[in-house]
């Protein structure tokens, strides 16, 4: 982020934990606290993050929470620069629809560490794309207070088209709908579910549109993002002193289904064991707590077949200590990492290498 957010002291959700500890008089005073608190926090929170992405060896970064372009240059510049060196000169980052400011972005290096150039084709938003537009409104919507009129997209669908060695290739950067928020009797999750199946109807749409549907399959093309859904999850019970156990569960729906269920696309983290394939530690207290993917690279079956051993890695270094993690799965944690923060994010970088020769 780029800026200071004082919005937490009109609306307490918003509102830092550490100062809903202490009595404040007025505005005046809350953002002198708030930016006190924010600074004091980026420094090690962003030495983390660039570690996190250091760790991924990447030529490409397909990022979401992205606040603008002069947010994405001071952090390379200033953290991420000092561990990669000459790294991500090219990003694009388009404005989407949350009304935080945060977006999805991408940044790519000018050649791989082969030594393949990287070469930026085009770029496109659909951000703009209503339920109407692309024909998915599903009345189910109406009981979320929804209308067909409406954008789609949360943030946005950042499509953004290279050629690597020559080769052409179609990223679709996405951030769907948050599973916050009970409704209806229903968890968040739940309640959420139907704008989260509609932003992935509209993604395969879009691919669909641009290749045709008889042509999706052939294609070079990835889905990259946080979904803020899981088609499974580890359920973890117990405690520290009697030992923890883990549980895996699949899930009866899931808005992953609509890239998966047909074979349009493959989640490239589910090549991993199942009880290793977690981007994120979930709790609310003892009483709710697993762990689970939040965050997908999902291939064309093309791609997938083509790399049919790659395996993606999970860089977990950054999770705060209060994670739990299965038997024979922890890692180093990067130094000053807190209990709850400061942390990388409490997402887990997810990272491949393809050849798309």
């Amino acid at each position: 982020m780029h800026r200071f957010d004082f919005s937490g002291f009109r609306n307490e959700l918003h509102q830092d934990r550490s100062l809903q500890l202490f009595e404040i008089r007025d505005e005046a005073q809350y953002k002198l606290l708030e930016q006190a608190r924010a600074i004091g926090h980026a420094d090690d929170t962003r030495q983390m993050t660039a570690l996190a992405i250091a760790d991924t060896r990447a030529d490409i970064l397909c990022l979401q929470e992205v606040d603008n372009l002069a947010a994405l240059n001071a952090f390379e510049y200033g953290y991420l620069f000092k561990m990669v060196g000459q790294g991500y000169r090219h990003k694009y980052i388009v404005e989407g629809n949350d009304s935080r400011g945060i977006d999805v972005a991408v940044m790519m290096r000018e050649a791989t560490r082969d030594g393949q150039v990287i070469e930026f084709v085009s770029m496109a938003s659909h951000a703009h794309l209503t339920y109407a537009e692309l024909e998915l409104y599903d009345p189910i919507l109406a009981t979320l207070g929804i209308e067909p009129h409406e954008r789609i997209f949360k943030r946005d669908c950042l499509e953004i088209n290279v050629r690597i060695g020559g080769q052409p290739i179609s990223l679709f950067v996405c951030h769907f709908k948050s599973m916050a928020g009970q409704r209806n009797g229903l968890d968040g999750r739940m309640a959420t579910m139907p704008v989260r199946v509609a932003e992935a109807k509209a993604v395969r749409r879009i691919i669909e549109n641009k290749f045709g549907r008889d042509g999706t399959a052939h294609k070079r093309w990835l889905i990259c993002g946080d979904f803020n859904d899981y088609r499974e999850r580890i359920v973890i019970s117990g405690d520290e002193v009697n030992g923890y156990v883990f549980e895996s569960v699949t899930e009866s729906v899931s808005s992953l289904d609509v890239f998966l269920q047909d074979g349009f696309a493959e989640n490239l983290v589910e090549r991993r064991p199942v009880m290793d394939r977690w981007t994120l530690y979930h709790t609310r207290g003892p009483l709710e707590r697993h762990l689970c993917q939040l965050d997908y690279i999902l291939a064309s079956p093309a791609l997938s077949r083509r790399n049919a051993q790659a395996v993606p890695n999970i860089v977990r270094h950054g999770q705060p200590w209060r994670t739990i993690f299965p038997e024979g799965q922890a890692v180093e944690r990067y130094p000053r990492t807190g209990w709850d923060r400061p942390k990388a994010s409490d997402h887990c970088p997810v990272a491949v290498t393809l050849d798309i020769s």
